[in-house]
Order: structure tokens, then C-alpha cells, then sequence
């Protein structure tokens, strides 16, 4: 969108923030950059050049503004909207996997050489990949700095730095201030607001998750909690809370739905997980969207247009991991949604590891994909049919000849998965929508779909409403969202 001249000063001029994170606004008199809906006078046209990104604002020597904060803007919808590589690379990024494994490890993981993903990344976003992730590290230390009182070296190495120096200098340059400076800074407008810090519970970070509006959490909250796995999942004072397997250790997130913001609570045991730990909350709570973009798609269709004017800002209920969200989805065929939290909460206390959760009810991890694979078939109380399904996919999993995650190419996986035993369309479908992130899955044979199809007047039988879903695209997977909202099953609705 960046090189739409004419419609990124009308976004800039008009302070929309719909366009906060689809391109940033650099000033070249002042040598700042900021978000679309910045509330500062905006300058003149012919001062403006507009970015892709974060990274190619600051690689072109800009800093970002102190009012508007552009590194704290949700993250461009564009990435979860499309499965090509730069797509694929940039939830990678947003993952820390060059954090991790450096560009190497990145290309690595989408099948080409970093030569390769460096020239895509650069002629789209203007930043290679070391760039990008950069920024990442920047933002995420801004916000340690900001909202906690951890000591600059921890926050540091929480962020991804190598070193403290290299930490003392990115947030320098990209902000303008040293980090003590952005601390004291932080402090003095939270005391001139009139409002105090909370008090920090040892050992839990506290975030605010920005999205971009209207988020309606009734089915996506109540979707999480009312298919949780006990021990592993829980709603608690008006939180959904789950525990986190993570690359250096375990976590226990409670995620809580307010008007502005999703306000996060993070208890990890190794705090280089934060920027992952965040990423996957923000991914299976899918804040990245554009909901005006996908309600006036569906609102052309006069049957659909009711129920989006009615509860606009759907979202789709997504998973942290889709390895286990995959188990989850055979554990749930042809079975009701109490039956599969049974069969899962059986697995998870033969097979999960144990965590300490002080603040709450939750006892495990869901079992990885290697205890998995090591159980004893026989052992599971299931058909034999639903049996050789599980073991098959585990045994997919854990030899890598399966390979699934939001970094996934949608097609690849979703016919890899069809090709094992006991994968029909709607457990195929189920995977891609909530586990892979494909906002156009479709599930035409689900009964809730259905009997939502019925009473709207739309066809019911499954090729009949496939013709005419065809004017939903590429959201179907929204619209299916908006068709299970009929119903008054418990994942529609905020539990009491």
C-alpha cells in the first residue's frame, strides 16, 4: 500500500487508524517516522515518504516518534492474509526465529537460500532480515523498559541483543534516548496522567496487546475456554489462561478482553521467550487482522450483511501450536466438544509434563509430539479407526515428513494431511483454518454450518453453499465464524 501516494496521505491526513501497520509515514525535515492515526499536526505532503515497515524507516535513518509510538502499531495483516515466502518469512521474524537460528535458520525453514529471502524481503518491505528483526528487538525492549522494572542487562537479553552495548545503541538510535532516558521518560508521563504503575507481581510481565478495532471477543474467547483442556486451559476472572511449551523453557499466559487492547499477563521461566511467548498469543487471538476490510467483504452478501452489522469485529479463534491443535482436531471427530476435552485432558495428564501455576488451576503442558509418538496405541480409549488416525499423524510429526505451523504453505500441508488415514475435508479444513491461519478455509460439511445455512435461507447441502461462498473470499474463514455465532452453543459467548 505504501506506494499509493494519494491514499496514504488521505489516511494520514484523516488520522485513520485503520492503516496502523499497513505503512508508516517518514518526515523528511524532521527525520521521523510514525503511524498512520498519529495525533500531531500532520506535515506537509511534500515533506512525506512512506515505508513498508518499521525496519526499512529506521534502516533509512529515521527515528520513531515519541507521541504515536509506530513500534508499538498491531502488525500488518497483510502477513496473515497470504502464504507466499515474504508472508511466510515475516511470521517467522515476528516468531524470533533469526533471533534463534539467524538467517541461515530462517531460510532453512521456508526452502531457500538466504540469498534468496534476502532479495524478496528487500524489494518488498526495503529491509533484509536482519533488519526486520532488528526492529522486533527494539520494540520489544521499549516495552520491557517501559512497563517493568527488570535491569537493563536482563531486558537486554530478554529482547534477542547479543550484547548490552549493541542494546545500548539500537535503542539510542532508533528512539532518540538512551534506555535509563526512556525509563524516566515512561515514568514521568504515567505520574502526569495521574496514574501509577501497578505493583508487578514478582516474576509476571504485564503487556498490553494492541489490535486493530472492532475486535469482538464473545466467539473468540468463548471459543478458547469453552473447548479448553483442563490442566492446560482454564477461564479465570474473566481471563483466558493456558500454559506454553517454549523454545528455552515453559510459560503461563492470561489473556484478558478489554475495549482499547488485550491486556497479557506472562509468567515465563526463561525470559529470551518473550517475544515468541507474545507472538503466539497474539497470532491464536488473531489481532493482526483488518476486521473493517473483512466485514465489508461480507457484508455484500445481503444474508451475511445482518449478522456482521449485528457483531462486527469477528475474529478466528486460533491455537499457540499446531502440532497440538492437530491432536486436538482427530481427538474431536465425530465426537461432541465435552467428549474431545475428555479424550484430550486424558492425554494430557498420562502424557504432559508438569508446571507450577500458584496463580491458578492449570497442571500441564500439552504432551509434545515425541511422548506422543512413544504411547502405547492400545492405551487410548478411542476406535480403532480414530487410533490409526492419531498414531499416523504423531508418527507424521515426528519424523518432520509432516511439517505443520503458521509458517506453513497452506496447500503443501493441507494435501499432506489429506493423504493421511482418516482425514476427510472437515478435519482438513478444521487444521488450516485454526491452526495454519488461512483466513479462506471453509468447512461446508460442519454441521453447525449447516443448520446456520438453513435458517439463513443460504443452501445447505455442502457443494451448493461452496458455489455461493465463493463472493466471501478470500474470508471464508470469517464468514464461518459469523454462521457459527447463530447458534447458542457456549463457544459463542463470553463465559459468566
Amino acid at each position: 500500500m505504501h506506494t499509493d501516494t494519494e491514499r496514504c496521505v488521505r489516511a494520514v491526513q484523516s488520522k485513520d487508524a485503520r492503516f496502523d501497520g499497513w505503512f508508516f509515514t517518514a518526515v523528511l525535515t524532521t527525520r521521523i517516522y510514525c503511524r498512520p492515526s498519529c495525533p500531531a499536526v500532520p506535515p506537509k505532503v511534500g515533506n512525506m515518504t512512506f515505508l513498508p515497515s518499521a525496519a526499512a524507516c529506521q534502516q533509512a535513518g529515521f527515528r520513531a516518534c515519541k507521541r504515536c509510538r509506530p513500534d508499538t502499531s498491531p502488525g500488518s495483516p497483510e502477513w496473515n492474509a497470504r502464504a507466499d515466502a515474504v508472508a511466510r518469512a515475516m511470521r517467522l521474524i515476528r516468531d524470533g526465529v533469526v533471533d534463534r537460528d539467524g538467517v541461515p535458520g530462517l531460510a532453512a525453514r521456508l526452502g531457500y537460500s538466504p540469498r534468496q529471502i534476502e532479495r524478496q524481503l528487500r524489494a518488498e518491505l526495503g529491509a533484509g532480515p536482519l533488519a526486520l528483526a532488528r526492529a522486533q528487538r527494539a520494540q520489544t525492549a521499549r516495552l520491557l523498559i517501559e512497563t517493568t522494572s527488570l535491569p537493563m542487562a536482563d531486558i537486554a537479553f530478554a529482547a534477542g541483543f547479543s550484547s548490552i552495548r549493541t542494546f545500548n545503541d539500537t535503542v539510542r538510535e532508533v528512539f532518540a534516548l538512551a534506555p535509563g532516558e526512556l525509563r524516566i521518560r515512561a515514568a514521568a508521563n504515567g505520574t502526569s496522567r495521574g496514574r501509577s504503575t501497578p505493583a508487578q507481581t514478582p516474576g509476571m510481565l504485564s503487556l498490553r496487546l494492541p489490535f486493530r478495532a472492532p475486535l469482538n471477543p464473545d466467539n473468540l474467547f468463548g471459543h478458547l475456554a469453552a473447548t479448553g483442556v483442563p490442566g492446560v486451559e482454564e477461564w479465570r476472572d474473566g481471563a483466558y489462561r493456558r500454559t506454553l511449551r517454549l523454545p528455552y523453557g515453559t510459560g503461563v499466559v492470561a489473556l484478558t478482553p478489554r475495549p482499547d487492547h488485550i491486556a497479557c499477563q506472562l509468567s515465563l521461566t526463561d525470559l529470551r521467550d518473550l517475544t515468541i511467548a507474545t507472538s503466539r498469543c497474539r497470532w491464536m487471538l488473531d489481532l493482526d487482522a483488518d476486521p473493517v476490510a473483512v466485514d465489508d467483504q461480507l457484508r455484500t452478501d445481503p444474508l451475511l450483511a445482518p449478522l456482521v452489522d449485528k457483531a462486527p469485529g469477528r475474529r478466528v479463534p486460533r491455537t499457540v501450536d499446531a502440532a497440538e491443535f492437530a491432536v486436538r482436531a482427530v481427538l474431536g471427530q465425530q465426537v461432541s466438544t465435552a467428549a474431545a476435552r475428555t479424550h484430550a485432558a486424558r492425554l494430557v495428564h498420562a502424557h504432559g509434563e508438569t508446571v507450577e501455576d500458584p496463580a491458578g488451576g492449570l497442571t500441564h503442558l500439552f504432551p509434545s509430539t515425541e511422548a506422543l509418538a512413544a504411547l502405547d496405541p492400545e492405551a487410548l480409549a478411542l476406535p480403532r479407526s480414530r487410533r490409526t488416525t492419531l498414531t499416523t499423524l504423531v508418527g507424521a510429526l515426528a519424523d518432520g515428513s509432516l511439517k505443520l505451523g503458521f509458517d506453513s504453505d497452506w496447500e503443501e500441508a493441507s494435501d499432506r494431511l489429506t493423504a493421511l488415514p482418516g482425514f476427510g475435508p472437515w478435519t482438513v479444513a478444521l487444521i488450516a483454518m485454526r491452526a495454519l491461519g488461512d483466513p479462506d478455509a471453509f468447512l461446508p460439511t460442519d454441521l453447525g454450518m449447516r443448520r446456520a445455512a438453513r435458517e439463513l435461507g443460504l443452501p445447505s447441502t455442502p457443494a451448493a453453499l461452496t458455489a455461493r461462498a465463493s463472493q466471501w473470499r478470500p474470508w471464508r474463514a470469517y464468514a464461518v465464524q459469523y454462521l457459527w455465532a447463530t447458534d447458542s452453543h457456549p463457544v459463542n459467548r463470553l463465559p459468566a
